[in-house]
């Protein structure tokens, strides 16, 4: 990973799941809890309710409703924010992010969260590790009503925070929202090498990765 121009960079625009806290926690709850807990609640097999969710998954991947835990509540039936709170020992920070954070604030940077996640997640999460303070604003993009991967979005947050795109960093896990952001003019973005700790390093593509953040740090 090259090391960063710190010097021009003023604005820090940093992702939630996947990048400062570790991904494990959102795959087993949608990939392992939710499918279990909609057949318990529904009396139909495992494999069954997957069948059902699914290509319900697939329907709306990328789009704001993906994120939307009102969307889902309706959608399956289910009372998604309790759901949450039954695997909420498993939100955790990824290693040294908080390190990294407490050092780009105190070097003065503009530092803003800007995440897909509904509110009532980002709430719940902040509940666990506790990093709104090293944070100007925790923007969702339910706030916007547009998710990451739309432009409109980045039109949004451009009016609502008045930053300067080339002068800004962006780190994200997920590739088609980098790429989102790189057509916007988002100048230095970064990728992350294992957003999960369970699944191992992913491939990154064009993008450069970020394994370790105290590597982030160096020259600040």
């Amino acid at each position: 990973m090259p090391s960063l121009p710190w010097h021009d960079i003023d604005t820090v625009l940093l992702d939630m799941d996947g990048t400062l806290l570790d991904l494990h926690y959102d795959n087993h709850f949608w990939m392992e809890h939710l499918p279990q807990r909609y057949a318990d609640l529904h009396g139909v097999s495992r494999a069954m309710a997957e069948l059902e969710i699914n290509p319900l998954f697939e329907k709306n991947a990328g789009t704001l409703n993906w994120y939307c835990l009102d969307f889902w509540s309706a959608e399956l039936n289910l009372p998604l924010r309790d759901l949450k709170k039954e695997t909420a020992d498993l939100i955790s920070l990824r290693p040294d992010a908080e390190t990294f954070l407490a050092a780009i604030k105190q070097a003065g940077k503009r530092v803003i969260m800007i995440t897909n996640a509904h509110r009532d997640s980002l709430s719940l999460k902040m509940e666990r590790v506790q990093l709104a303070p090293y944070f100007e604003r925790m923007i969702s993009s339910h706030d916007y009503g547009y998710p990451k991967e739309h432009p409109q979005f980045w039109d949004a947050l451009q009016a609502d925070i008045a930053f300067e795109p080339g002068r800004s960093l962006f780190i994200d896990d997920t590739l088609p929202i980098l790429r989102s952001a790189q057509r916007f003019g988002i100048g230095h973005l970064l990728a992350v090498t294992e957003p999960d700790s369970h699944k191992g390093p992913k491939n990154t593509e064009e993008f450069a990765a970020v394994d370790d953040y105290r590597e982030l740090i160096v020259g600040l």
